[in-house]
C-alpha cells in the first residue's frame, strides 16, 4: 500500500519511536498524502515543526524514496505533503491486473484482530440482527443485518477466519407474551397493553386455532410454536431476500439452557466473589466493571435472567474457542453494553466488541412511515427489499455510520437514475464492461506491452483514477480497523464519481492507438476493483442498465 510505503519512509529517516500518521489530502494543492510527524517531533524535541519538516523532506529527496514521489513539499504550521509519482501509480494497475479477485487481500496485513488479540489466524465470531423470533425482521434489524455481513466479508477479506452468528431467543418472558398476544387473539385470555398486536399475530391465530385450542392454558408452548414458524420466515427472508448466509444459528434454549451454560456462568461469577442475594433475587456486582447498577441474575421467583443466558452465551462462545466476539445491536440495546462487557471480562473472554446501530426512519413523500413491532402496523425488512430491490436496500443502508440515526429515502431507493447512489456506483461497473466489450473488435489483447502503454497515463483524469484504484487497500484496511463497511460503501461513489468523470472528459475508442491501449488496461483495472468492492458489499453487477 502506498500509505504503509510512505510511512515506511518515514521511519527510516527519523529513526526514533513515534507514531507516524499520515492521510490522505482532501485537496489535491496540499499533495495527494499528507502527514503531521514534524508537529508531533517539535513538541517532543521543542523545535520549529518547519525546520524539522524541512529535514525530513531533504533526508527523503537523497534516498531511493526520490523515484516514489513526483514532488515532496514542506506547508505551513509543519506538514509535509507528498505527491506521488505517475510511475508509482501505474505499477500499481500491474498489481491490480496481475493479482484480480485478490487484489486488496494479500496487500492488508493489520497488525491485530479488529477485537484486541490474537493475530490473523484467531476466530472471530460476528453476531448480528438476532431479532426475537416474534414477527417479522424490521427495518432496524435490516440495518444490522447488511452491515454484519459486510463486515464478515471484509474480516474475511483481511485473512481472519470468521463464523457468522444469530443467536435465537427462543425461551423466555418475550416468547412467553408472543404466546399470550396469541390466545388473546383468538379470544381465550383478556388483550394486554404489552402483547403483540400485528396483523402477522391474527394471522398466525386464525391458521392455526385448533392448535391454540389444544393448549390454551401453556403460554409458553403456544409462544415456542409461533416462535418457530416466525424464525423459518426470518431465515427464508435473509437468505433468499437479503442474501445473508450464517454459519450457526445458536439456540439460547438448547445451546445454552441445556447445555447448562446458565449454571456454569454462575459458577464462575459466583468463585470470583462477584455475586450476592438482595429482596430474594441473586445480583452481580457489575459496578466493579463501569455499570450504572448491579444486575439481576435470578429474579426473586426463581428465573434466570436474560443477561444471565447472555453470559452464558459469551461462554459458550468463548469455549468453542474464538478469540474475539463482534456483536452488532439495535438502539434499544444501549443500556446493555456495559453490563455483558463486564461479564464478558469476568469469564476472561476480554477481546468484545459491541456496536450499536442507530434508529432508522423510512421516508416516503417526504414523511415519515412509522414503525412498531407490537402496536400493529409497520414497515417490515422484507417489504422494503421487495419494494426497492435487495442492492438498493443493501447500499443504502451500508451508506451510513452505524453510529448515526438515518432517514432511508424510499423515493429515491426506487428511482433509476444516477441520483439514486446505488445505479451510480452500478453504472460506472457497466461502463467499464461496455467499453471493453467493444474494445475486443479493435484489438484482442490489450495487455500485450503494458509497460510501454501505461507511461501515456499521464493527464490529470488518467492519474486521478490510478490514485484512488490504489486505494483500495487502504480502504479495505481502514474498513477492517474501524469495524465500519461505511468506508468501503463510500469508497465506491468516490471510485464511481473520479470515472464517471474520467469518461466524460478522455477518449477512449478512437484515440490514438498506444494510448487507446492504455486506458483500456486503466478501465480494466477499475472494472476489477468495482467487482471486488460489489463482492464485498454483496451487490450485482448488471449486464447492463
Amino acid at each position: 500500500m502506498i500509505k504503509t510505503k510512505i510511512k515506511n519512509y518515514l521511519k527510516k529517516v527519523i529513526k526514533k519511536p513515534i507514531e507516524i500518521e499520515v492521510f490522505v489530502s482532501e485537496n489535491e494543492q496540499f499533495g495527494h498524502y499528507s502527514t503531521n510527524v514534524s508537529l508531533r517531533l517539535a513538541k517532543i524535541r521543542g523545535e520549529n515543526p518547519i525546520q524539522i519538516a524541512k529535514k525530513i523532506k531533504n533526508l527523503l529527496s537523497s534516498m531511493i524514496a526520490r523515484n516514489f514521489f513526483k514532488k515532496v513539499e514542506v506547508a505551513t504550521p509543519g506538514f509535509i505533503n507528498f505527491w506521488i509519482s505517475e510511475k508509482v501509480l501505474q505499477n500499481e494497475l500491474k498489481e491490480i491486473l496481475k493479482q484480480k479477485n485478490d487484489y486488496g487481500r494479500s496487500r492488508v496485513n493489520p497488525p491485530n484482530p479488529p477485537t484486541g488479540g490474537g493475530g490473523q489466524r484467531s476466530k472471530i465470531q460476528v453476531e448480528f440482527i438476532s431479532a426475537n423470533p416474534t414477527g417479522p425482521l424490521t427495518l432496524a434489524n435490516g440495518r444490522g443485518g447488511f452491515m454484519g455481513d459486510v463486515l464478515s466479508n471484509i474480516l474475511e477479506f483481511c485473512g481472519y477466519k470468521i463464523e457468522r452468528e444469530y443467536y435465537i431467543n427462543d425461551t423466555g418472558n418475550q416468547i412467553l407474551t408472543l404466546g399470550k398476544s396469541i390466545l388473546a387473539a383468538n379470544g381465550f385470555i383478556k388483550d394486554e397493553e404489552n402483547f403483540y398486536k400485528g396483523n402477522y399475530v391474527k394471522e398466525w391465530a386464525k391458521k392455526n386455532s385448533s392448535i391454540i385450542k389444544k393448549f390454551q392454558d401453556n403460554p409458553l408452548k403456544v409462544g415456542k410454536l409461533a416462535a418457530k414458524d416466525f424464525l423459518k420466515t426470518i431465515r427464508k427472508v435473509l437468505k433468499e431476500k437479503a442474501g445473508i448466509d450464517y454459519d450457526r444459528w445458536t439456540s439460547e434454549e438448547k445451546d445454552i439452557h441445556k447445555k447448562n451454560y446458565i449454571n456454569k456462568v454462575l459458577d464462575i461469577f459466583k468463585k470470583k466473589n462477584l455475586v450476592y442475594d438482595k429482596d430474594g433475587a441473586t445480583w452481580l456486582k457489575t459496578t466493579d466493571f463501569g455499570d450504572d447498577k448491579d444486575r439481576v441474575l435470578v429474579t426473586n421467583d426463581g428465573f434466570p435472567t436474560y443477561f444471565l443466558a447472555d453470559s452464558g452465551h459469551y461462554l459458550e462462545t468463548k469455549e468453542r474457542g474464538f478469540g474475539g466476539k463482534i456483536a452488532i445491536w439495535g438502539p434499544d440495546h444501549h443500556g446493555y453494553v456495559k453490563r455483558i462487557q463486564a461479564a464478558a471480562e469476568i469469564i476472561s473472554f476480554k477481546n468484545s466488541k459491541i456496536i450499536i446501530t442507530q434508529a432508522v426512519r423510512l421516508i416516503s413523500r417526504g414523511k415519515e412511515v412509522k414503525m412498531s413491532k407490537r402496536t400493529g402496523e409497520f414497515a417490515t425488512f422484507e417489504e422494503l427489499i421487495k419494494e426497492v430491490g435487495a442492492d438498493a436496500a443493501r447500499f443504502f443502508f451500508l451508506m451510513h455510520s452505524p453510529e448515526t440515526h438515518m432517514d432511508f429515502d424510499l423515493d429515491l431507493a426506487k428511482e433509476r437514475s444516477m441520483k439514486n447512489p446505488v445505479y451510480y456506483a452500478q453504472y460506472a461497473a457497466v461502463r467499464c464492461q461496455s467499453i471493453l466489450k467493444k474494445s475486443k473488435s479493435v484489438h484482442s489483447n490489450i495487455l500485450e506491452n503494458v509497460g510501454m502503454n501505461l507511461k501515456l497515463l499521464n493527464t490529470p483524469e488518467d492519474i486521478n483514477l490510478m490514485r484512488i484504484l490504489a486505494r483500495f487497500s487502504e480502504i479495505i484496511e481502514e474498513a477492517a480497523k474501524k469495524l465500519n463497511s461505511q468506508v468501503l460503501a463510500r469508497y465506491s461513489l468516490d471510485l464511481a464519481r473520479q470515472f464517471h468523470n474520467f469518461y466524460e472528459k478522455e477518449r477512449i475508442i478512437g484515440e490514438e492507438k498506444n494510448l487507446m491501449l492504455a486506458r483500456l488496461i486503466l478501465i480494466s483495472a477499475t472494472l476489477t476493483v468495482f467487482k471486488n468492492i460489489f463482492k464485498l458489499l454483496g451487490i450485482g453487477l448488471p449486464k447492463k442498465m
